[in-house]
């Protein structure tokens, strides 16, 4: 991984599924937690993204955004989306080049599964490079407890 905590997350500028684009800039003056995973509608993944939408009310009473991030395309992400009512938003990293800047493209070519808490200024306050997708979203919101 080529960013550690403490340093300031790279810029970014993705497609949402709403197909507004979202970067760096539309994150900072809240804490945020930007999620990376392989792929749509598959199982692990679907695990992590269904533990996310069961505890949106906790990260919405903190005024926290959840995004989620694979190179899946948009098209992907809302069908995905509306399969499984996910509440946040999904952006796709197509092209690879954020995935590429943090040094988290997995063997395969897509992106390994790493999250990424960011403070209201865009620094990584906390990284999780192995996740267990069915508990993760408890594990930030206590992490988020204690800052």
């Amino acid at each position: 991984m080529e960013v550690k905590e403490g340093d300031m997350f790279p810029d970014f500028k993705l497609k949402a599924d709403d197909g507004k684009e979202v970067s760096l800039s539309d994150l900072k003056g809240k804490k945020s937690v930007v999620y990376f995973y392989p792929k749509d509608d598959t199982p692990g993944c679907t695990k992590e993204a269904c533990s996310f939408r069961d505890s949106i009310n906790s990260f919405e009473s903190q005024r926290i955004p959840v995004f989620g991030i694979s190179v899946d395309s948009i098209e992907s992400h809302k069908k995905f989306k509306n399969k499984y009512s996910i509440p946040f938003t999904l952006l796709s990293d197509s092209d690879k080049k954020v995935i590429a800047k943090l040094g988290i493209k997995s063997i395969l070519g897509v992106a390994s599964r790493v999250t990424f808490i960011l403070d209201e200024n865009g620094k990584i306050l906390k990284i999780y490079p192995k996740v267990s997708p069915d508990k993760h979203a408890e594990e930030i919101l206590a992490f988020l407890k204690k800052e």
